[in-house]
């Protein structure tokens, strides 16, 4: 049965067009009920005996929700407790335009086979098919095709000893006309607290509005958010503006929204108090009215956390007086207040449940483990038993008159401070996505044993006999790149760069290929690694290891003994590893002159043209910054931290740099010069000058002039950097001007006009050299394939809009793995000093404060704020210089790069924030004392983007 709609769409050009919607209508969909025998159906999905624990319905039964249930209710429904639920398409399309999120777990459950969730094309059942009537909103009309489909289903399965079937709905008129239609039917709460063996359940319902008012307060704290249609308006107006918020960490009655005028213009707002911030929650894109410059204030330089009760009581002279007593002398900023809401960014938030002091109350206040998300306050009776705990928590709603969002207990994580849960929560809040592979995933893998074919031969050289050796950090499995270097004829070199073919592995538009897309890169954290693409490939087949024949894709150059390049030619190709060294490992064989093999004169050969192609690079502006990063020695049976030093680097590290470098920087030509519109590349910004304050400060303190009018100007300033009697001086000035730096971004060449790399100063620069690990690579490999001749293209990989898109979400992934690897050494430095009580070290000044010092300690790699406070009421003297960066407190006056000694320890009496406190001991300031402080690692920036 055919039915079809016809209408008219004007184009971009005003062109009228005739639009004709063919919609097939058939009697042969099944039910997928195996209590069904009318249908001729291959295989079913809803169970004979669908029977759950219930007051309401002890019968057997198969569950139809809406479409808002499953908006709101997915955190229940993915409980295995609920089964044999009908998805019908109806909903299922709503889910998909309405919330891309629910719409991946919905789907989710629909693939997972004992959940029994069927999907039901209701849409072109002949029976279950409804037409939008004259009049009837979408909505209306979609309430009625599920009514539709429910009372089908019940006629079609009408059997005494048969399931039956419920609709679950939270509309009043929609249950009301289900019942009028004879239609078993319940609200979703009434259901879920009719179950017997599952009580926990109630915990995790989405509040309805109802149960939203109950909560509230008698009088209104917040102002009301403005509708969509005026916030369009005022934006198109510009009376106001649109931008990403985001909340401060160290003042809740603080925040920015950024405002993003073009791709190389981003305005700041600042946002004070609770009343301006209006409910605002940390990434939501939200809309900003500017006030009057009169009311324009000063960041605040107080650090505010709200620890107060659960009761709707800040008053605001509370609120401005913590304010106004951290006002400063710097310059006021553009100041606003939100005005309404254009996007939730919520998702489940860890951290740990705030116990009400009210006996036997079910209302509780959720404190997250980002301090940038507001305490949410949840109704749960089972607060006894989540003490301790690590859990998670969703908003349902931030009323006008409610200090607090309201929201649902959705999972318990595990038991707080240990290591399972705290990795568990870190992997959470960094939106990593470390789930096992889907079986849909690893059917896309090789099947074992595998080994090369003749067709695998096809367009590839075969270099097997070269004395080719990879060099990475000890433990290493996941082996990207190997090297080979060789003495030719004429007496030049051949170099050859050697990368996994993982490409070869991973065809465009499967599902393995999906997933690692999404994953974006591989996750390194203290001890664990969460792989992007499956370990059979990460560890095994495209790991480059020793002594076993690998596919590669080859970058091969023909250089001069003064390491220029002559030819460049990329092949794939297929290699046979010699060695697989540590870079300790080759540093010896480098240096140890009784060694004369093949693979040493290699390394030998290799190290010489990578120290003059480093000085090459630097002559032409390339930065060598610095950046402390630490590493862990871990007991072989508790795998807890027992010993750490920041790494030591050696010749071999800066030799595989300089050669990945070379790499990169071929390839991306290469892929721009074919592929003008599309080619992904990586650029990395030139900081804006005031990035550079802090670092030009800091040099004029000790008398050092530094130029930072260009890449190399900053870089020939630093290197001529030096004081007398302080040798440490250069590494800290290096450590200063990395945090100036912007960060690198991946980009469709087709997008973006500025290809520059500043840190590098090269003119173009990709990632090719790190497939196992990196998505990006992946992409840049197949375009080189297909500039070589070697492979074919596919229409995403040319659309420069898909590109960009991909970029975003390589960036993304990016940011968050590297925020994900600092929160783990965080907690591995937690546990390190955990069973060393107190610690005593040489530390330098890297930054002063109003009323703290921020201090860094090479040994540890560590870096922490000593506030001051006074041992009475009044406090220490304190006078900030912020021209000449220092601190005087009391008689003694603080600068930049002063030597200090701090004791280090554990303060371990916040579970949900545990601390290292660092404490000052000399100098000694009578009448004053610190406070304990978070502290970070230096694993801030990579020093090279390789």
């Amino acid at each position: 049965m055919l039915k079809s709609k016809t209408f008219v769409k004007k184009t971009r050009s005003g062109r009228v067009m005739k639009i004709v919607r063919e919609h097939y209508l058939r009697d042969d969909i099944w039910c997928g009920s195996e209590a069904c025998d009318e249908c001729q159906q291959e295989s079913t999905v809803l169970q004979r005996e669908a029977c759950i624990e219930s007051n309401l319905c002890s019968f057997s039964h198969y569950l139809i929700p809406d479409t808002n249930v499953v908006l709101h209710q997915i955190d229940v429904l993915e409980d295995p407790v609920i089964r044999n639920v009908v998805i019908l398409q109806t909903v299922l399309q709503e889910v998909r335009h309405r919330s891309a999120p629910v719409y991946k777990r919905l789907k989710d459950l629909i693939h997972e086979g004992e959940r029994h969730f069927y999907s039901f094309t209701n849409e072109h059942r002949r029976e279950t098919f409804v037409e939008r009537e004259p009049g009837e909103s979408a909505n209306d009309r979609n309430d009625r095709a599920i009514r539709a489909a429910a009372k089908w289903y019940n006629e079609h399965l009408a059997n005494p000893d048969g399931p039956k079937v419920v609709l679950l709905t939270n509309d009043h008129a929609n249950k009301q006309k289900a019942q009028e239609s004879g239609l078993l039917v319940y609200k979703f709460e009434e259901y879920i607290k009719g179950l017997i063996a599952n009580p926990e359940l109630v915990d995790r319902l989405a509040l309805s509005n109802d149960e939203k008012n109950d909560i509230t307060c008698s009088r209104v704290l917040f102002p009301e958010h403005l509708p969509l249609s005026k916030i369009q308006a005022g934006i198109k107006s510009g009376s106001f503006l649109q931008g990403t918020f985001k909340a401060s960490r160290d003042n809740y009655l603080e925040a920015k929204v950024f405002i993003q005028k073009d791709e190389e213009d981003d305005t700041e707002v600042l946002i004070q108090g609770l009343q301006n911030l209006n409910r605002a929650v940390h990434q939501d894109v939200v809309a900003v009215q500017l006030l009057p410059r009169s009311q324009w204030v000063a960041p605040s330089s107080v650090m505010l956390q709200d620890v107060g009760s659960a009761k709707d009581d800040t008053t605001e002279e509370e609120e401005e007086d913590a304010l106004r007593s951290s006002a400063g002398v710097v310059d006021r900023k553009p100041t606003g207040k939100i005005v309404g809401i254009i996007k939730r960014s919520w998702r489940p938030f860890c951290g740990m449940l705030n116990i009400s002091q009210i006996k036997e109350s079910t209302r509780h206040l959720f404190t997250p483990a980002d301090r940038c998300i507001p305490r949410i306050r949840i109704e749960t009776r089972q607060a006894s038993t989540l003490a301790g705990q690590r859990i998670m928590v969703a908003i349902d709603g931030w009323p006008k008159d409610s200090r607090y969002p309201n929201g649902h207990f959705v999972r318990s994580l595990g038991a707080a401070g240990e290591k399972d849960t705290e990795e568990e929560v870190l992997l959470l809040e960094h939106d990593v996505p470390h789930q096992a592979f889907s079986q849909v995933v690893l059917s896309f893998l090789p099947k074992m044993p595998w080994s090369i074919k003749p067709e695998d031969m096809v367009g590839r050289e075969d270099l097997r006999h070269l004395t080719v050796c990879s060099v990475d950090p000890p433990g290493c499995t996941d082996i990207d790149d190997a090297l080979h270097c060789r003495k030719l004829c004429n007496g030049n070199f051949e170099v050859g760069v050697h990368i996994a073919d993982v490409s070869h592995f991973i065809r465009p538009g499967n599902a393995l290929d999906k997933e690692a897309a999404n994953r974006g890169t591989t996750v390194y954290l203290c001890g664990k690694r969460i792989d992007m693409v499956p370990e059979l490939l990460s560890s095994n087949l495209c790991s480059l290891r020793s002594n076993v024949e690998r596919l590669a894709f080859s970058s091969i150059w023909e250089m001069t003994q003064d390491a220029e390049v002559l030819k460049t030619r990329f092949t794939k190709s297929v290699i046979n590893s010699k060695a697989s060294l540590t870079y300790a490992e080759a540093q010896m064989r480098i240096d140890d002159t009784s060694m004369k093999d093949d693979i040493t004169k290699s390394l030998r050969s290799l190290n010489k043209l990578a120290q003059i192609l480093k000085k090459r690079r630097i002559k032409k502006g390339a930065l060598t910054l610095s950046s402390l990063e630490v590493r862990f020695h871990m007991d072989s049976e508790t795998h807890d931290p027992i010993e750490l030093q920041t790494k030591e680097l050696m010749e071999t590290n800066s030799m595989v740099e300089e050669f990945m470098l070379l790499a990169n920087i071929s390839v991306a030509q290469k892929i721009y010069d074919e592929f003008a519109e599309c080619a992904l590349l990586r650029k990395h910004p030139a900081p804006p000058p005031s990035n550079y304050d802090i670092l030009l400060k800091a040099a004029k303190s000790k008398d050092v002039l530094i130029h930072t009018d260009s890449a190399k100007a900053l870089a020939d300033t630093l290197e001529a950097a030096k004081v007398d009697g302080f040798a440490y001086f250069n590494t800290l000035l290096r450590i200063l001007a990395t945090r100036c730096m912007m960060q690198a971004v991946y980009f469709c060449s087709g997008m973006d006009s500025d290809f520059h790399h500043y840190g590098l100063a090269s003119p173009i620069y990709t990632h090719f050299t790190s497939p196992i690990r990196r998505y990006a690579d992946i992409i840049v490999h197949r375009l080189l394939a297909v500039a070589i001749g070697a492979d074919s293209t596919y229409p995403d990989l040319t659309d420069k809009h898909k590109q960009s898109a991909l970029c975003n979400n390589l960036n993304y992934r990016h940011k968050m793995s590297q925020y994900a690897q600092r929160a783990s050494v965080a907690f591995h430095t937690q546990l390190f000093f955990k069973s060393r009580g107190i610690v005593s070290e040489e530390a330098f000044v890297l930054f002063v404060r109003k009323n703290a010092i921020i201090v860094l300690i090479p040994k540890f790699g560590l870096e922490g704020t000593v506030f001051f406070d006074g041992k009475d009421k009044s406090g220490p003297n304190l006078v900030f210089d912020e021209e000449r960066p220092s601190l005087t407190v009391e008689q003694h006056t603080f600068h930049i790069f002063d030597r200090v000694k701090v004791t280090v320890s554990l303060d371990d009496s916040n579970i949900q924030h545990q601390k290292i406190r660092m404490a000052l001991t000399e100098p000694v300031i009578p009448g004053v004392s610190v406070s304990a402080t978070d502290v970070e690692t230096q694993n801030k920036k990579p020093k090279l983007d390789r």
